[in-house]
């Protein structure tokens, strides 16, 4: 008897635990590791584990230093590209995240579900000194400075100091920009396009 013939991209390969279907073999051993919590791939450097290669092979980026995907508007950079996408949301200005209670919006989901904690009062941390709240310890670690003289937070490339690391990464940006135009005439780095033919 002749056998059936299955049409091409028809899944034929199912797993015994959850009964999802895989048109490849390999596609369904891939999977699998889901279920039995193996994780073959381990970094050299840390030792972290990972249940697929590829997600070993992301992990390593972060040792190398490699930061492969850099914003065109304020030219940070990032080790993955999903950091990117989430970081592209804060110049847009979109806050698609709301607050059910108070309307407070925000850009993203993970911001919105850190600050529900407030209303919820789980994990909530209070400034002794002004009573403010935080949804983090390290929000309000940073908070504490601006009760102090304290700057911990120091630029590598002019030394100045910063209560917040957000001040610092905001000043950081004009040594980036500065970097972009180069004088022709004298070598002069400066943060505008210097298109005036006038030499410095």
């Amino acid at each position: 008897a002749d056998k059936p013939h299955r049409r091409k991209g028809e899944k034929k390969h199912t797993c015994d635990e959850c009964g999802k279907d895989f048109t490849l073999k390999a596609n369904l051993k891939q999977h699998q590791v889901v279920h039995s919590g193996e994780r073959p791939f381990s970094c050299d450097l840390c030792g972290k584990s990972f249940s697929w290669k590829v997600a070993l092979k992301q992990h390593q980026l972060i040792h190398s230093g490699v930061k492969a995907y850099s914003c065109d508007q304020c030219g940070r950079a990032f080790t993955h590209s999903s950091s990117l996408q989430s970081h592209l949301v804060t110049h847009s200005g979109i806050k698609a995240y709301s607050c059910d209670i108070c309307g407070k919006t925000f850009s993203q989901r993970g911001h919105r579900n850190r600050h529900l904690r407030i209303h919820t009062r789980h994990d909530v941390y209070s400034c002794e000194q002004c009573g403010k709240q935080f949804v983090t310890y390290t929000q309000l670690q940073q908070h504490m400075f601006s009760h102090t003289d304290e700057r911990p937070y120091k630029c590598d490339l002019c030394e100045k100091t910063f209560k917040a690391p957000h001040y610092l990464r905001e000043h950081q940006q004009i040594h980036t920009r500065k970097r972009l135009y180069k004088c022709s005439y004298c070598e002069k780095q400066s943060d505008t396009d210097g298109s005036s033919s006038q030499p410095c």
